[in-house]
């Protein structure tokens, strides 16, 4: 969480230093989840074969080093490929983990993996602040993402002493399985959400500078804002689930996040847009825990492959965010760009209608 949010902090320094124009933008971006979507097809059979400590391990050695590379890159095509090893790291390692807190999940036998995914906010929120400090420290993105790497490597290192041995089954498994009918539906859910999410990431920066034209120190103020009320929401997020059920929660959470980016569409002001995009965190925040605990519940597939699939299908929303976004908003405004990814995100809304509602981690 700290690294990627060290990366999403410092997006609107680097397009100015490549002058990038949005569309141009929007195309770069597009190489991270292209290498995203690569990796989930080796992911689940990896972690299926040899266990997914060791693949976290790896994941995060590489996860650092590429970071690092993205603050050298000088030229686009270097952005470009560096984008693209940042979204396969990223991904190996957010499948090996998620596959490690479905197992913790099971030995606790009730709701925890939304307080997990908090975790991750909160390093996200962190590593947007220590960015905000960054750019007022005047340091270039190439020495932010220095520390923030050794941050990462020396955070795991601490850590993996208590991963989960989980091991491997050789020769037992298809390196990638076709979801099924059940996966498919988390999967479509997680994807309305994810285009939201995504569009946080990489374009919240962006819309501050562009569309609300806010001083430059507080241009990572509304992600900060996002990233600070997801991880808020993801504490409480547990609790709540096991109250109301499945699919109340992800009924209301589309509904919030729809609520969100209106606001700061129709009101594109400092204090508003800055509201809005708190309402879009609290929104988002408990959609892909959810989703990820019912998956790894799955009495058809591995954990892993199951996660994996539903991260397939989901993670396609960061595939079609950044473009769409870039797109539209050089044919006619950001504004107009982020009131369609309202929309999508009122699917997760729609989509959960036909989920059955049970508390509980292991959602039938």
């Amino acid at each position: 969480g700290f690294t990627f949010a060290s990366w999403a902090s410092r997006i609107p320094h680097i397009q100015g230093q490549l002058g990038l124009s949005e569309a141009a933008l929007g195309t770069v971006l597009l190489a991270l989840p292209i290498g995203l979507m690569i990796s989930l097809l080796l992911a689940g059979g990896l972690i299926t074969r040899i266990g997914s400590k060791p693949v976290l391990l790896l994941a995060s050695c590489l996860y650092a080093v590429v970071l690092c590379c993205l603050g050298l890159a000088t030229h686009t095509w270097q952005l470009v490929l560096g984008l693209f090893f940042f979204g396969i790291a990223g991904n190996l390692f957010n499948i090996a983990v998620n596959t490690q807190g479905v197992a913790v999940e099971k030995l606790y036998g009730r709701s925890i993996l939304a307080s997990f995914h908090g975790i991750w906010s909160l390093a996200g929120f962190s590593g947007a602040a220590v960015g905000m400090l960054m750019v007022n420290l005047a340091l270039a993105p190439w020495q932010h993402f220095m520390i923030a790497a050794a941050i990462g490597v020396l955070l795991m290192l601490l850590a993996q002493p208590y991963l989960l041995r989980q091991q491997g089954h050789a020769g037992k498994q298809p390196a990638f399985a076709w979801p099924d009918k059940k996966i498919m539906q988390l999967g479509l859910i997680a994807f309305g959400c994810l285009v939201c999410e995504g569009t946080m990431f990489d374009w919240s920066g962006v819309y501050f500078k562009k569309v609300i034209q806010a001083p430059a120190a507080i241009h990572t103020l509304g992600y900060s804002l996002f990233m600070g009320c997801m991880a808020a929401g993801r504490f409480v997020a547990d609790k709540v689930v096991m109250r109301v059920g499945t699919r109340r929660m992800l009924q209301g959470s589309g509904i919030v996040i729809t609520a969100g980016l209106l606001l700061a569409v129709l009101w594109p002001a400092t204090v508003p847009a800055s509201i809005g995009f708190m309402l879009v965190g609290f929104g988002v925040s408990s959609v892909v825990p959810i989703v990820y605990s019912q998956a790894g519940q799955s009495q058809t597939m591995h954990p892993g492959q199951a996660l994996a699939a539903v991260s397939t299908v989901g993670f396609l929303g960061f595939l079609a965010g950044p473009p769409i976004i870039g797109f539209v908003a050089e044919a006619s405004s950001l504004r107009w760009s982020f009131a369609l990814v309202a929309l999508i995100g009122l699917s997760t809304t729609v989509l959960a209608g036909t989920l059955k509602s049970k508390p509980g981690p292991a959602v039938a």
